[in-house]
C-alpha cells in the first residue's frame, strides 16, 4: 500500500516539536512508582489536550492517582482504543543527567519515561492532533486511555476495564516501546508470595526446630524442576511459561532457626493457565515432596495477575499495523513479547482485538540509566497511529 495524497497532507501536519515539548513536559512531571503517584503526569497531559479541544475525562482510582481519558470525535460509531501508562519505574542510580529534567541530545530525548512510555504517550496526542485538525475525528475517533499503576498492581487498567465503556471501540493499540515492531502476543503475569513458617530454636540444638528457611530453598529447588518440564512444552506462539524467584527474606539471626522465610515469585503464564491453577499445582508439588509437616506450614499467595493476550498475524487490525509503519519509512514487522502489558486485560475483558506498537526498545533502552528514546522514532509513531485509525474504519468490523 502507498501513502494517498489525503493521507500524506495528514502525515505532514503531525509536528515533531509539538511531540518533543509534550514528551520533555510529562518526563519532567515524574511519578515514579513505588514512591510517587501519576498525579502530576496527568494533570499535564489533561491540560495539555483539553487546550486543544479534546474531550478529557479523569477518574481517580485511588488517591493522587487518576486514569485520564482523551477522546476525539463522534461515540455514535468505533473508534480505535490507545492504550499508556502515566506511571514510570524508580529511576535508581547511574543517571549522567537528571532522570526528571528530559534533556535533547543528538536526536533523543533523555530522562526517566522517555522510552516507557511518556514518548508514546506523545506520540498518540500528536496523532489524535493531526486527525482532529484535519477535520476527521468523527469519521475516525479516537481514544487515549492513559492509566495509572502500570508497572505496579496494574490499579489503573483493572478500574478502566470493569466500568461500563462510554465509547465504542473497534480494536486496540498499547503505546508500548516495542522498536515499531508490531506484537501481536504476550504471555500474561502472576506474582505469587510463598510464605514459608517454621518453629524457632537455639542454632545449637537446630533439631528442636523446623528452618522455614531451609524448607524454602526445598521449594526453589521444586520450582527449578517446574521450569524444566515448562521448557519441554513451550507454547507453539509464545514459548515457553517461566518461573523467577525474585526475593527471599527470612530469619531473625545467625544463632536461631528461622521460624519464617517469605519468597516472591513471578510466574509468566501462557493461553490456558492462570494464577490460580499454577497456585494449586506448586501447592501439590510441595506437599508430594514432603516439605510440608513436622512443624513447616507453607501459605501461597496471589498478588498481582495480569492476562495475556495473542492476536492472529492475519487479522486485520495487524497486518493495518504492519503496512502503516512500513508507509511511514520503517520497515517493521510483527513479533512476540517476552514482557506482559495492560493490554492483556483489554483483550480479555473487553473482548476487544490488541496489538502492542510503539517508538523504543523495551530491552535497552527502557528501566535503565540515561533511559532514552529517539525523536525520528516518536514522529514514526505518530504517523503510523494516525494511518491506522484512519484505515481501520476502511476495514469490516473486526
Amino acid at each position: 500500500m502507498t501513502v494517498s495524497t489525503s493521507e500524506g497532507a495528514l502525515l505532514r501536519s503531525i509536528d515533531e516539536h509539538e511531540i518533543v515539548s509534550l514528551t520533555t513536559a510529562l518526563i519532567d512531571a515524574g511519578g515514579e512508582n513505588p514512591g510517587d503517584t501519576e498525579e502530576k503526569t496527568a494533570k499535564v497531559l489533561a491540560e495539555h489536550c483539553r487546550a486543544l479541544g479534546f474531550d478529557v475525562r479523569t477518574v481517580e482510582v485511588a488517591p493522587g492517582r487518576p486514569n485520564v481519558i482523551v477522546s476525539i470525535g463522534s461515540d455514535e460509531r468505533p473508534g480505535v482504543l490507545f492504550v499508556g501508562h502515566s506511571d514510570v519505574v524508580p529511576a535508581g542510580t547511574g543517571w549522567t543527567t537528571d532522570p526528571f529534567s528530559a534533556v535533547v541530545r543528538d536526536g533523543r530525548i533523555f530522562g526517566r519515561g522517555a522510552c516507557d512510555m511518556k514518548g508514546g504517550l506523545a506520540a498518540v496526542v500528536a496523532a489524535m492532533t493531526a486527525v482532529h485538525r484535519a477535520g476527521l475525528a468523527d469519521e475516525y475517533p479516537m481514544t487515549l486511555a492513559c492509566l495509572v499503576d502500570e508497572e505496579d498492581t496494574g490499579l489503573g487498567i483493572r478500574a478502566f476495564v470493569a466500568a461500563l465503556p462510554h465509547r465504542k471501540y473497534s480494536c486496540c493499540v498499547v503505546a508500548e516501546p516495542t522498536d515499531l515492531v508490531t506484537i501481536v502476543g504476550c504471555r500474561g503475569a502472576a506474582n505469587l508470595e510463598i510464605e514459608v513458617r517454621g518453629r524457632s530454636a537455639h542454632a545449637g540444638q537446630p533439631r528442636n526446630g523446623a528452618n522455614a528457611i531451609s524448607a524454602a530453598a526445598r521449594i526453589i529447588g521444586i520450582i527449578e524442576g517446574s521450569q524444566a518440564e515448562l521448557d519441554a512444552n513451550p507454547d507453539r506462539d509464545l514459548g515457553p511459561a517461566t518461573w523467577n524467584v525474585g526475593t527471599i527474606t527470612g530469619g531473625t539471626g545467625t544463632s536461631m532457626v528461622a521460624d519464617r522465610c517469605v519468597l516472591t515469585v513471578d510466574r509468566r503464564l501462557v493461553p490456558g493457565e492462570s494464577a490460580a491453577g499454577v497456585v494449586g499445582d506448586l501447592r501439590s508439588r510441595i506437599e508430594s515432596a514432603g516439605v510440608t509437616g513436622r512443624d513447616i506450614d507453607v501459605r501461597i499467595g496471589i498478588a498481582m495477575e495480569m492476562p495475556g493476550f495473542l492476536t492472529s498475524v492475519s487479522d486485520g487490525l495487524v497486518t493495518t499495523a504492519v503496512q502503516s509503519v512500513l508507509d511511514t519509512g520503517s520497515g517493521r514487522s510483527t513479533g512476540i513479547w517476552t514482557a506482559s502489558c495492560d493490554g492483556g486485560f483489554v483483550a480479555q475483558q473487553m473482548g476487544i482485538k490488541t496489538v502492542v506498537l510503539g517508538p523504543g526498545e523495551i530491552e535497552s533502552q527502557a528501566h535503565r540509566p540515561d533511559e532514552s528514546v529517539a525523536v525520528q522514532q516518536l514522529t514514526d509513531s505518530a504517523r503510523a497511529y494516525a494511518l491506522i485509525a484512519t484505515r481501520i474504519a476502511a476495514l469490516p468490523a473486526l
